[in-house]
């Protein structure tokens, strides 16, 4: 059973928690953090996920500096053009999916008709709509990826 981490630390910050760094360090995962901030999906997502919309990219011993500008805000929206193409109407189902729940296990997204493409294929999306709405809000998006 995995936590869909994104959404659980939102109910918090919600909430008005001033206390997410606590909860973030008490959880083994991978990080990205500096104009927008969130987890990699465990064992779905790589900590290079944001490559694949044309970042300008420099790649240290523990972490991938990426950077966007206006420059590449039609590159982004290209490639979350051919993601939506990828899942079609899959896309809608796994939005609800994950509307209905903070976390989901396996056999349960298998059985609600989610492959593990799929589910990489949203992971990135997700990313991919973080970077292109801080592109279009500030002009820029820049942030670390923890390898």
């Amino acid at each position: 059973m995995y936590w869909n981490l994104g959404k659980h630390l939102m109910n918090w910050e919600k909430f008005g928690n001033k206390n997410n760094n606590t909860l973030k360090n008490t959880i083994m995962g991978r990080y990205y953090n500096g104009d927008i901030e969130g987890k990699f999906w465990f064992g779905v997502q790589s900590s290079d996920a944001a490559s694949r919309f044309s970042a300008s990219a420099e790649c240290e011993a523990s972490f991938i500096e990426y950077y966007f500008n206006e420059d590449h805000l039609q590159e982004v929206k290209d490639e979350l053009q051919r993601i939506e193409e990828i899942l079609g109407e899959n896309l809608q189902k796994i939005k609800q999916y994950f509307s209905e729940r903070e976390w989901y296990d396996d056999s349960e997204m298998h059985e609600a008709g989610i492959t593990d493409n799929m589910l990489s294929e949203y992971a990135d999306y997700k990313l991919g709509k973080k970077i292109e709405e801080c592109i279009e809000r500030e002009g820029q998006c820049q942030f670390s990826a923890e390898i």
